[in-house]
Protein backbone atom coordinates (compact mmCIF):
# COMPACT_ATOMS: atom_id res chain seq x y z
CA UNK A 1 0.00 0.00 0.00
CA UNK A 2 1.29 3.45 -0.51
CA UNK A 3 1.41 5.44 1.97
CA UNK A 4 1.22 8.67 -0.53
CA UNK A 5 -1.66 7.84 -2.02
CA UNK A 6 -3.30 4.84 0.09
CA UNK A 7 -4.14 2.63 -3.35
CA UNK A 8 -2.82 -1.11 -3.64
CA UNK A 9 -0.23 -2.17 -5.64
CA UNK A 10 0.13 -5.39 -6.79
CA UNK A 11 3.93 -5.48 -8.40
CA UNK A 12 5.54 -3.93 -6.15
CA UNK A 13 9.45 -2.74 -7.41
CA UNK A 14 12.28 -4.53 -5.77
CA UNK A 15 15.50 -1.87 -4.84
CA UNK A 16 18.92 -2.28 -3.70
CA UNK A 17 17.50 -0.74 0.32
CA UNK A 18 14.93 -3.05 0.26
CA UNK A 19 17.28 -6.52 1.53
CA UNK A 20 16.73 -6.23 4.86
CA UNK A 21 12.37 -5.53 4.46
CA UNK A 22 9.86 -7.89 3.18
CA UNK A 23 10.97 -9.99 0.46
CA UNK A 24 9.18 -9.62 -3.00
CA UNK A 25 8.36 -13.18 -3.41
CA UNK A 26 6.98 -12.72 0.18
CA UNK A 27 4.82 -10.36 -0.60
CA UNK A 28 3.73 -12.29 -4.58
CA UNK A 29 2.53 -15.17 -1.53
CA UNK A 30 1.05 -12.87 0.97
CA UNK A 31 -1.08 -11.16 -1.54
CA UNK A 32 -1.96 -13.79 -4.00
CA UNK A 33 -2.91 -15.51 -0.77
CA UNK A 34 -5.45 -12.44 0.24
CA UNK A 35 -7.19 -12.56 -3.26
CA UNK A 36 -7.65 -15.90 -2.69
CA UNK A 37 -9.18 -15.71 0.94
CA UNK A 38 -11.78 -13.52 -1.25
CA UNK A 39 -12.08 -15.97 -3.72
CA UNK A 40 -12.56 -18.87 -1.47
CA UNK A 41 -14.92 -16.33 0.83
CA UNK A 42 -17.03 -15.72 -2.11
CA UNK A 43 -17.50 -19.19 -2.88
CA UNK A 44 -18.20 -20.31 0.20
CA UNK A 45 -20.86 -17.74 0.12
CA UNK A 46 -22.47 -18.91 -3.00
CA UNK A 47 -22.59 -22.29 -1.50
CA UNK A 48 -24.17 -21.45 1.16
CA UNK A 49 -26.63 -19.57 -0.24
CA UNK A 50 -27.22 -21.78 -3.37
CA UNK A 51 -30.87 -23.30 -1.93
CA UNK A 52 -31.79 -19.59 -0.67
CA UNK A 53 -31.05 -17.84 -3.45
CA UNK A 54 -32.10 -20.57 -6.31
CA UNK A 55 -28.35 -20.87 -7.84
CA UNK A 56 -28.15 -22.89 -10.26
CA UNK A 57 -27.33 -26.81 -9.40
CA UNK A 58 -23.88 -26.69 -10.90
CA UNK A 59 -22.44 -24.47 -7.65
CA UNK A 60 -22.62 -27.65 -5.86
CA UNK A 61 -19.47 -28.42 -8.26
CA UNK A 62 -17.88 -25.33 -6.23
CA UNK A 63 -17.54 -27.84 -2.67
CA UNK A 64 -13.69 -28.61 -3.86
CA UNK A 65 -12.56 -25.42 -4.99
CA UNK A 66 -13.68 -23.66 -1.97
CA UNK A 67 -11.37 -26.03 0.56
CA UNK A 68 -8.65 -25.65 -1.83
CA UNK A 69 -8.81 -21.93 -2.70
CA UNK A 70 -9.00 -21.68 1.38
CA UNK A 71 -6.25 -24.23 1.96
CA UNK A 72 -3.77 -23.86 -0.57
CA UNK A 73 -4.77 -20.74 -1.93
CA UNK A 74 -4.97 -18.67 1.19
CA UNK A 75 -3.63 -20.80 4.51
CA UNK A 76 -0.49 -22.31 2.90
CA UNK A 77 0.47 -19.22 0.70
CA UNK A 78 0.33 -17.33 3.71
CA UNK A 79 2.04 -19.90 6.12
CA UNK A 80 5.21 -20.06 2.73
CA UNK A 81 5.26 -16.86 2.19
CA UNK A 82 5.93 -15.81 6.08
CA UNK A 83 8.18 -18.64 6.65
CA UNK A 84 10.54 -17.39 3.81
CA UNK A 85 10.51 -14.08 5.00
CA UNK A 86 11.12 -14.72 8.63
CA UNK A 87 12.50 -18.18 8.97
CA UNK A 88 16.47 -17.70 10.46
CA UNK A 89 18.60 -17.70 7.98
CA UNK A 90 20.43 -19.61 5.80
CA UNK A 91 23.66 -18.00 4.93
CA UNK A 92 25.02 -14.70 5.52
CA UNK A 93 25.45 -14.53 1.45
CA UNK A 94 22.09 -16.61 1.26
CA UNK A 95 19.77 -15.52 3.79
CA UNK A 96 17.06 -17.00 2.78
CA UNK A 97 18.00 -19.74 0.37
CA UNK A 98 17.13 -19.90 -3.30
CA UNK A 99 15.51 -17.51 -4.99
CA UNK A 100 15.08 -19.50 -7.74
CA UNK A 101 13.35 -22.37 -5.87
CA UNK A 102 10.95 -19.78 -3.61
CA UNK A 103 9.71 -18.57 -7.07
CA UNK A 104 9.20 -22.03 -8.59
CA UNK A 105 7.60 -22.61 -5.63
CA UNK A 106 5.00 -19.78 -6.10
CA UNK A 107 4.88 -20.51 -9.87
CA UNK A 108 3.45 -24.48 -9.60
CA UNK A 109 1.68 -23.81 -6.37
CA UNK A 110 -0.37 -21.38 -8.23
CA UNK A 111 -0.30 -22.66 -11.94
CA UNK A 112 -1.89 -26.36 -10.16
CA UNK A 113 -3.72 -24.55 -7.70
CA UNK A 114 -5.69 -22.40 -10.91
CA UNK A 115 -5.78 -25.45 -12.77
CA UNK A 116 -7.22 -27.75 -10.13
CA UNK A 117 -10.26 -24.65 -9.66
CA UNK A 118 -10.82 -24.90 -13.47
CA UNK A 119 -10.54 -29.05 -13.92
CA UNK A 120 -12.87 -29.86 -10.40
CA UNK A 121 -15.89 -28.51 -11.14
CA UNK A 122 -15.79 -29.29 -15.05
CA UNK A 123 -14.92 -32.85 -14.10
CA UNK A 124 -17.63 -33.04 -11.77
CA UNK A 125 -20.15 -31.83 -14.19
CA UNK A 126 -18.63 -33.85 -17.43
CA UNK A 127 -16.10 -36.26 -16.89
CA UNK A 128 -13.26 -37.01 -19.52
CA UNK A 129 -10.03 -38.67 -18.96
CA UNK A 130 -8.75 -35.42 -20.50
CA UNK A 131 -10.12 -33.61 -16.97
CA UNK A 132 -8.92 -35.96 -14.80
CA UNK A 133 -5.34 -36.09 -16.05
CA UNK A 134 -6.02 -32.53 -15.46
CA UNK A 135 -6.64 -32.60 -11.70
CA UNK A 136 -3.71 -35.27 -11.73
CA UNK A 137 -1.42 -32.28 -13.92
CA UNK A 138 -2.95 -29.74 -11.26
CA UNK A 139 -1.96 -32.35 -7.92
CA UNK A 140 1.21 -32.66 -9.26
CA UNK A 141 2.37 -28.97 -9.67
CA UNK A 142 0.93 -28.57 -6.29
CA UNK A 143 3.19 -30.88 -4.95
CA UNK A 144 6.13 -30.31 -7.01
CA UNK A 145 5.25 -26.44 -5.47
CA UNK A 146 5.40 -28.14 -1.54
CA UNK A 147 8.91 -29.76 -2.64
CA UNK A 148 10.45 -26.97 -3.35
CA UNK A 149 9.54 -24.98 -0.43
CA UNK A 150 10.44 -27.96 2.00
CA UNK A 151 14.06 -28.08 -0.31
CA UNK A 152 14.59 -24.25 0.09
CA UNK A 153 13.38 -24.36 4.05
CA UNK A 154 14.55 -27.50 5.88
CA UNK A 155 18.09 -26.37 6.21
CA UNK A 156 16.44 -23.34 7.92
CA UNK A 157 14.68 -24.88 10.77
CA UNK A 158 17.86 -25.21 13.29
CA UNK A 159 18.39 -24.52 17.02
CA UNK A 160 20.12 -21.53 16.47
Amino acid sequence: MSEATGFITFLPHESEGDRAEMPLVTRFFIRSGLLYLIAALLTGLLLAGQFALRLPPWVTTLTPVYFHLFLVGWVTQLIIGVAYWMFPKWSRTRPRGSTLLAWGCYVLLNLGLLLRVVAEPLQSMRPSLGLGWAIVLAALLQWLGGVAFVLNTWSRVKER
